[in-house]
């Protein structure tokens, strides 16, 4: 699926909840699955990490769309590599481990 369909399908199923409940409360439950996604990477199996990577996936993608954010324009960001160098693998990485 393309980040512009799963963001519009996010939108179709939960737009009008997730317009009432409001961006700083949508953020709070997007941490809440960040720790839930992070118990399953250390505690569970591949299927479970399934579970919470698609979680945390649709609460970002409701997050950009409460935000007027097109993932896809996000995602471009990415597409020739690093943003910083442009390189894939990362060129600057050497320099500066922190990444962008």
């Amino acid at each position: 699926m393309e980040l512009a369909a799963l963001q519009q399908t996010i939108r179709a199923t939960y737009g009008a909840q997730d317009r009432a409940r409001g961006t700083d409360a949508t953020f709070g439950w997007f941490i809440e699955e960040v720790g839930e996604l992070s118990r399953a990477i250390r505690r569970q199996g591949h299927a479970e990490r399934v579970v919470e990577f698609s979680d945390v996936l649709a609460w970002l993608v409701t997050l950009a769309d409460l935000c007027d954010v097109d993932l896809s324009e996000a995602a471009e960001r990415y597409a020739d590599g690093c943003p910083k160098c442009s390189a894939a693998p990362c060129a600057c990485a050497a320099t500066d481990p922190v990444r962008p």
